[in-house]
């Protein structure tokens, strides 16, 4: 009997991308529980996230 092969790439280290989700989900749950923001990169630029939703470009030193 012939088993299907499942064709998806494997990781090498598979828990890493479970791990950096999870930390991910924490900050904004932290975030929210002290109303700040989290800050990350979205598309090759900086953001901030604000609990209520709301992304916003991270502006450079200097910039208005």
């Amino acid at each position: 009997m012939l088993e299907e092969q499942n064709n998806e790439p494997k990781r090498k280290y598979e828990w890493l991308s479970k791990w950096a989700k999870m930390t991910g989900e924490r900050a904004r749950i932290d975030a929210k529980a002290n109303n700040t923001y989290i800050v990350y990169e979205k598309n090759g630029k900086l953001v901030k996230e604000f609990p209520d939703g709301d992304i916003v470009p991270l502006k450079k030193d200097g910039e208005t």
